[in-house]
């Protein structure tokens, strides 16, 4: 093999890899909120969990992305783990469609199809049409370096020394091994079973040596949702689980088969003149006999998961923590599938985030009027804990933003930006309130019965905004204008009290020195209506983002 050709290899690689990132991130872009909706709205139906699985899975042309987000959702909350067994089945039939693409013989017409793509990206407007023109380029690329790669790998087969090295893989352990390390490393086994049928049609390797590599590359696969449930709840640890699972029974099963009956031999004999399509019918074959053969058994992979990962009963919190986002330390941000449910996960965080500031508003009224010193500190603790959401979902928006390519989605992230800020403010004003207590005890100011009953009106008018913000609802302008309402009250009542406070002064009922500290209060119970409804204006943009 000349150096030429190891660099055209190393070229058709990166084609290659580049190719199906541009289709699938393409795919995922057009398929947005849909893909995720569908997800979401899951029956507990086994056979449609298998199609639904398959279908977004063969739609953004990675299992890896569908069972990170699955994972996402288990940890929400959103998914049953019996439900994620019939999503991962589907997926793992789903990923085998690149594979089917590939063994299509459409390499003349690969330049065309990119050509294609790329006129579309440069030469029209719509980002839907850019989208496509991705997929487009995508597929063109993708083949383009498939036809590099197996041109490239035609000397290898001349090879003495390399094709001894392949013969090696027809020992089960050494192919399985090799399949599952390689694809862990480049984390798409689309990718890597493409590479597998370069080599194939460049004749260095047949399907008696390659087959048992196809199983491992199944295996291989299962990495990325295990680095994705790092961080996360149980149940979404039970996902992976239950992810490889499938792929190791499956793997024990048709390496059996391979041994005992000629199961090569028959795929070999469908397509005898094409090595690509023999691999890809393997792989078909593969994932839906094994999803045929454990459909029937998904409740036993749950339980075997959960024997696996027992419950440790309730742990005691310890600190601040983050409980739906996934750690983005662990995969990378711009994998597919993480954008997906980045903006679930985030909803979620800015939901207990919301329910905190609520309960320090709450206590910050009963705080002040009856100088609880206990309840002060537990504010103190809630109000740290909803800076450190701020400052983390803060963080994960940036992150996640940076790698979505989405309108929309960036719509919806600089939304979720706005209203983590909106509500650690909500928080701040809480503590505001609830420390003024300290000076009340300090210099024994009393306040007239007329102000403790404005005070008590205040915290009255505040618990039915928050049960309105955090309220189910049919329609979201006629909540927004409920919380629109809400605040204009809230401002209605800051005015009306100021008056009262400045005849309560004239009477000589208030001192100079609590008038300060109810104007104040007064300040900060305006400020939380602006920012209530800073929120909900920022909850319409991310309901017109989702289409809804």
């Amino acid at each position: 093999m000349t150096f030429t050709d190891i660099m055209s290899l190393l070229g058709g690689l990166a084609l290659f890899l580049y190719g199906m990132q541009m289709m699938s991130t393409g795919l995922e872009s057009v398929a947005g909120n849909k893909m995720k909706q569908i997800l979401e709205k899951l029956t507990s139906n086994r056979f449609l969990g298998v199609l639904v699985g398959a279908g977004i899975t063969a739609v953004i042309q990675s299992s890896s992305a569908t069972t990170v987000m699955v994972v996402g959702f288990v940890n929400s909350g959103m998914m049953t783990l019996r439900q994620a067994v019939w999503i991962i089945m589907g997926a793992n039939i789903g990923t085998t469609i690149t594979g089917q693409l590939i063994a299509l013989d459409v390499g003349a017409f690969a330049p065309i199809i990119a050509f294609v793509g790329v006129a579309m990206i440069v030469f029209l407007k719509s980002e839907k049409l850019h989208h496509i023109g991705s997929i487009l380029a995508g597929l063109g690329v993708l083949f383009i370096g498939m036809d590099m790669m197996s041109g490239a790998m035609k000397p290898l087969a001349n090879s003495e020394e390399f094709v001894s090295l392949l013969t090696k893989f027809e020992n089960p352990v050494l192919g399985i091994l090799a399949g599952t390390v390689f694809t862990a490393l480049i984390q798409s086994s689309s990718a890597s079973v493409g590479i597998l049928q370069a080599l194939a049609n460049s004749g260095v390797i047949g399907l008696g040596s390659a087959a048992f590599v196809l199983f491992g590359q199944n295996i291989g696969t299962c990495v990325t949702a295990l680095l994705a449930s790092i961080g996360t709840n149980r149940n979404a640890r039970r996902t992976t689980v239950i992810h490889i699972s499938f792929n190791v029974i499956g793997t024990v099963i048709f390496t059996t088969l391979c041994l005992v009956a000629p199961l090569t031999a028959f795929m070999e004999g469908l397509t005898p003149t094409n090595p690509s399509a023999q691999i890809a019918n393997l792989h078909t074959t593969f994932n839906v006999v094994t999803s045929l053969l454990l459909i029937p058994f998904g409740g036993l992979l749950t339980l075997l998961a959960e024997k696996l990962l027992p419950d440790k009963g309730d742990k005691k919190e310890e600190g601040p923590t983050l409980h739906y986002l996934l750690d983005l330390s662990h995969i990378n941000a711009d994998k597919l599938g993480v954008a997906a449910i980045s903006t679930e996960g985030i909803r979620k965080e800015l939901e207990r985030m919301l329910d905190m500031a609520r309960e320090n508003v709450i206590e910050a009224f009963w705080v002040f009027a009856k100088k609880d010193r206990e309840q002060f500190k537990e504010i103190e603790k809630r109000e740290e804990y909803v800076d450190f959401l701020n400052k983390e979902i803060s963080k994960y928006i940036t992150k996640v933003g940076a790698h979505d390519n989405t309108r929309s989605g960036s719509q919806q992230l600089n939304a979720y930006f706005t209203i983590t800020s909106n509500i650690e403010r909500v928080s701040d004003h809480a503590i505001n309130i609830a420390g003024y207590s300290r000076i009340l005890e300090e210099k024994q100011i009393q306040f007239s019965e007329a102000a403790e009953k404005e005070i008590w009106q205040m915290q009255g008018i505040c618990k039915e905004l928050f049960e309105l913000m955090q309220e189910d609802y049919d329609d979201i302008i006629d909540w927004h204008s409920r919380v629109a309402g809400m605040e204009q009250r809230i401002d209605d009542m800051t005015k009306d009290f100021r008056g009262n406070m400045y005849e309560r002064i004239h009477k000589g009922i208030c001192s100079d020195e609590g008038s300060i500290l109810f104007s104040e209060m007064l300040t900060d119970f305006e400020r939380i209506g602006d920012h209530a409804l800073n929120i909900s204006d920022e909850t319409v943009k991310i309901s017109m983002a989702e289409g809804y």
